[in-house]
C-alpha cells in the first residue's frame, strides 16, 4: 500500500497487515525483534532495537507497534500480526504521465463517488429505465411477445453471469478504477448497438389514412412476410445488452469495494448507500426521459396523422441510447485517470474490525496470505471458502429472490399501470418514475443511513433486512385489488353490454356484419356509450373522421353504437375510453411502500455482505453473489414475468394467422398472477434472512485479538495521528 509522497521524496512502502501462524516465545521480547520482522519494515539488521515511547518522532519510514503501556508488560505486539512491505505504486490522479495538479483534487474518497454514481446513475438509466419504458414500444415495432421482451431484458444478467467470476477474481487484485472506465467504454458501446435497429430496420409505415378502417371503406392492409425479419431484430438488442451487462459487471463488485477500501468502516455504508440511490434514481431518470421520448414520432421530422393513444404509435425509443453512448465516452475517462488507491488510505487498515463470520477451520488462514488471490491456482479454495459460509450462501439466496421481483417489476411494471388504469405507454412510463423516484431511491440511502445512525453490526444488519422483507411482504397483498376493465365490444362484453364469458371473443356482430370487418387493423375508438370498440369497422362506423374536442377524431353514423336520446346511430372517438377506477390511489400507495421497504433492505444486505467474509475476498464474494443473484433471479425474473403476463392476455395480434403482441390483457388475472409471483419470493426471502440470522456467528471478543487491539468503527478518525493518541489502538505513523 503506497503512500503519497510529498515534494521530491521518495515514494516508500508503509507496513500491510498479514495474519500468519502465531509468533514464537520469543518473538515477545521487545529488545530482540525478529530478523523477518525487521527486514520487512526496512531496518537494518541489528541487536537491541529500542522500543520507542508513545510520542517519540516517527522515523522515514514508519514506527513500530507498540502499546502505550509497554512500561508495566513490555513492548508485545498483539500476536498473529507481522508486516509486509507494498511496492512504490503512484497515487496521482492522471493519465499515464499527465497528472496536473488541478486534477489531484478530486482524488479523494468523494470525487471518485462523483464519478462512479454518475457512471452508476447512467447505467441505471439505460438498462432499468430506457429498456424498461420502450419495451411496449418495442413489442410494437418489431412484432414481438412479452416473453422475447422479456429474453431481451435477461441477456444483461446474462453476460453479466458470464463475466463476474473472471472480473471479480482478477479484478479485485487488480487496478479497479481501470476495470470501471473500460466497462464503462463497453457499456457506452452497447448502447449505441441497441439503438443500430431503427437505422437498418427501414422507416416505420403505419399510417392512418382517411377512411381506412371505416364500414363504408374497409380496405384491409394485404398479407407481408416482414413482421418475421423484424422480430429477428431481437438478436441485435440482446446483443447491445449483453454489451450492458458486461460493461456494468465491475460497477456493483469493484466499485463497492473500491469504496470500502477507501473510507473509514464507519462511513463506508453511507458512501455505499449514496452510490445506489443513484444506481436507484437512473432508473426513475429513465422512465421520465423515456417517457418523454415515447411522446415523439419515432421517424422524426416525419408528419403522421397518429396520435399517442393510437396502438400503432411507436415513439422516438432510439434516442435515449444514442445520448446514453455518448454520456458512457465521457464519464469512463476521468476513472480511468484515478490510482489504484487513493492517498491516504492506508490509515483504514488498522482502523477496520473483522467481522468476519467464524469458521472452525484454518483457511481464512490462507485467505489472509498477501499473495493469495493473484493466481487462479487458489480459484477453487477461494470459491471453497465461501461455499462453506452459510451467512454468505443464505444472503445469496434471499438476493436472489428480492433481484426477481425488481427485475421483473422494472421490466413489466409500467405496462401493469398500463393496463390497470388504461393509460398510454408514455403516459405509464412517466407515472412509474414517479413511484420509483422517492421510492426506490429513498429507500436505498435510508437503509444505509440507519446502518450508520444505530452503529449495527452483522447480525444486527440482517435483522434489519429481516423487517423490511416482512413490511414489504405484508404490502404484497396489495394485489388482491385490481382495476376492472374498461368495456370492450366483443373481448370483455357484448356488444348489448352485457359481460362475456372469460376467453370468448365476439368482433363480429350483426351490426357490423355487413362491413367485413379484418382484424388486422387494431385501431380502438370510444363509443358515446362508454364501450371501447375494437376499430371504427367494428363499431359500424360508415362516416369520415371529423376532427372533435382536444384534437381526437370522431366518427359519426357508428351502427353499432346505440344513441340514447334520439333516433339514429351514436358517434366514436379514436382511442380507448379512460379509465374510471377509484382503487387508483390505493393500489399506488401500497405499490410505493412495496417499492420503498424492497430497497430499504438493498444497502443493508450487502454490508452483511462485506462484513460476513475474509476482508481480502470482499471483491470475489461480490462477484460470486453477483452471479448467484442474476443466475436465480434477475435472470429468470423478466422472463418469468412476461410468461406470466402472457397467460393474462386476452386479445393478440392477428398477423395473417400469427400471434403477435398482445393488445388487451385481463386486469384481475394479471393482478391474481402478480400477488402469486410476490407472495412465493417475498416469503422465500424472508425465511433466507431469518435462517442467516440464527446461523451468522458474531467473531470472538477474546482480548488478544487484533479487533480488541484495534479503534472501534465508530470512534476512529479521519485524522491518521489521532492513532497515536489512542491508548488501546495500534501505533501506525508513516510520512504522508
Amino acid at each position: 500500500m503506497p503512500q503519497h509522497s510529498m515534494g521530491d521524496k521518495p515514494l516508500v512502502s508503509v507496513p500491510q497487515l498479514v495474519f500468519p501462524s502465531p509468533p514464537s516465545a520469543t518473538d515477545s521480547e521487545c529488545g530482540h525483534s525478529p530478523p523477518s520482522r525487521r527486514a520487512s519494515l526496512g531496518s537494518p539488521p541489528g541487536h537491541g532495537t529500542p522500543c520507542p515511547a508513545a510520542h517519540s518522532p516517527p522515523d522515514s519510514c514508519s514506527q513500530p507497534l507498540c502499546p502505550p503501556l509497554a512500561e508495566k508488560h513490555g513492548c508485545q505486539a498483539p500476536p498473529e500480526m507481522r508486516y509486509v512491505a507494498a511496492g512504490p505504486q503512484s497515487v496521482a490522479c492522471g493519465w499515464w504521465a499527465f497528472t496536473p495538479k488541478c486534477l489531484q483534487a478530486f482524488n479523494t474518497p468523494r470525487g471518485f463517488l462523483l464519478f462512479l454514481c454518475a457512471a452508476a446513475f447512467l447505467q441505471g438509466m439505460t438498462v432499468n429505465g430506457l429498456v424498461s419504458t420502450v419495451i411496449t414500444s418495442l413489442e410494437r415495432r418489431y412484432d414481438l411477445p412479452s416473453y422475447q421482451s422479456g429474453l431481451i431484458a435477461s441477456s444483461y444478467d446474462a453476460a453479466a453471469c458470464l463475466c463476474l467470476t473472471f472480473v471479480s477474481y482478477f479484478g479485485g487484485n487488480g487496478h479497479k478504477p481501470r476495470w470501471l472506465g473500460w466497462g464503462v467504454l463497453v457499456m457506452g458501446a452497447g448502447s449505441l448497438l441497441f439503438a443500430l435497429p431503427h437505422f437498418t430496420a427501414g422507416a416505420y409505415e403505419a399510417e392512418a389514412a382517411e377512411g381506412v378502417g371505416t364500414c363504408r371503406a374497409n380496405r384491409s392492409v394485404a398479407c407481408r412476410d416482414s413482421a418475421s425479419g423484424l422480430a429477428g431484430y431481437r438478436l441485435v438488442f440482446m446483443l447491445g445488452q449483453f454489451l450492458h451487462g458486461v460493461g456494468a459487471t465491475p460497477l456493483y463488485t469493484l466499485g463497492v469495494t473500491y469504496l470500502d477500501e477507501n473510507v473509514k468502516s464507519s462511513y463506508s455504508p453511507v458512501y455505499i448507500a449514496t452510490f445506489y440511490t443513484a444506481a436507484i434514481l437512473g432508473p426513475a431518470a429513465g422512465y421520465l426521459i423515456g417517457g418523454a421520448l415515447l411522446n415523439v414520432y419515432t421517424e422524426i421530422g416525419r408528419r403522421t396523422e397518429l396520435t399517442t393513444e393510437s396502438p400503432l404509435w411507436v415513439g422516438a425509443w432510439w434516442v435515449g441510447f444514442l445520448g446514453a453512448g455518448a454520456a458512457a465516452f465521457l464519464i469512463a475517462i476521468p476513472i480511468l485517470g484515478y490510482p489504484r488507491q487513493l492517498p491516504g488510505s492506508q490509515r483504514y487498515v488498522v482502523m477496520r474490525v473483522s467481522e468476519t463470520h467464524q469458521l472452525k477451520d484454518s483457511g481464512h488462514k490462507a485467505a489472509s496470505n498477501p499473495d493469495f488471490g493473484k493466481t487462479i491456482r487458489d480459484l477453487p479454495l477461494s470459491i471453497w471458502l465461501l461455499l462453506k459460509n452459510p451467512t454468505f450462501i443464505l444472503l445469496c439466496l434471499a438476493g436472489a429472490t428480492e433481484a426477481t421481483l425488481i427485475a421483473g417489476m422494472s421490466t413489466f411494471g409500467p405496462k401493469f399501470l398500463e393496463s390497470q388504469f388504461s393509460l398510454s405507454a408514455s403516459e405509464a412510463a412517466t407515472l412509474f418514475g414517479y413511484l420509483v423516484v422517492p421510492a426506490g431511491g429513498g429507500g436505498t440511502f435510508l437503509g444505509g443511513f440507519l446502518v450508520n445512525k444505530f452503529k449495527l453490526r452483522g447480525a444486527g444488519i440482517i435483522k434489519l433486512c429481516l423487517l423490511c422483507t416482512l413490511t414489504s411482504l405484508l404490502a404484497v397483498f396489495v394485489f388482491f385489488i385490481h382495476c376492472p376493465n374498461v368495456p370492450m365490444a366483443g373481448v370483455t362484453a357484448s356488444y348489448s353490454g352485457s359481460v362475456l364469458p372469460e376467453g370468448h371473443l365476439e368482433l363480429t356482430a350483426a351490426c357490423n356484419a355487413p362491413c367485413a370487418c379484418r382484424p388486422e387493423r387494431y385501431s380502438p375508438v370510444c363509443g358515446s356509450n362508454s364501450l371501447t370498440y375494437y376499430s371504427p369497422c367494428h363499431a359500424g362506423c360508415g362516416g369520415e373522421a371529423a376532427p372533435g374536442a382536444g384534437g381526437h377524431k370522431v366518427y359519426r353514423d357508428c351502427s353499432c353504437v346505440p344513441q340514447n336520446f334520439s333516433s339514429g346511430f351514436g358517434h366514436a372517438t379514436a382511442g380507448k375510453c379512460t379509465s374510471t377506477c377509484q382503487r387508483k390511489p390505493l393500489l399506488l400507495v401500497f405499490i410505493f411502500v412495496v417499492i420503498t421497504f424492497t430497497f430499504l433492505s438493498s444497502i443493508p444486505a450487502l454490508t452483511a455482505t462485506l462484513r460476513c467474509v475474509c476482508d481480502r475476498q470482499r471483491s470475489f464474494a461480490l462477484g460470486i453473489q453477483w452471479i448467484v443473484v442474476r443466475t436465480l433471479g434477475a435472470i429468470p425474473g423478466p422472463i418469468a414475468f412476461g410468461w406470466v403476463i402472457d397467460k393474462a392476455c386476452l386479445l393478440w395480434q392477428d398477423q395473417c394467422g400469427q400471434r403477435g403482441s398482445c393488445f388487451v390483457y385481463q386486469n384481475s388475472a394479471m393482478s391474481r398472477y402478480m400477488l402469486i409471483t410476490g407472495l412465493v419470493y417475498k416469503v422465500l426471502g424472508f425465511l433466507f434472512f431469518a435462517t442467516a440470522c440464527v446461523l451468522y456467528k458474531p467473531p470472538s471478543e477474546s482480548p488478544n485479538s487484533l479487533a480488541a487491539s484495534l479503534p472501534s468503527q465508530s470512534s476512529a478518525s479521519d485524522n491518521p495521528m489521532d492513532l497515536r493518541d489512542t491508548p488501546s489502538a495500534l501505533q501506525l505513523r508513516s510520512d504522508v
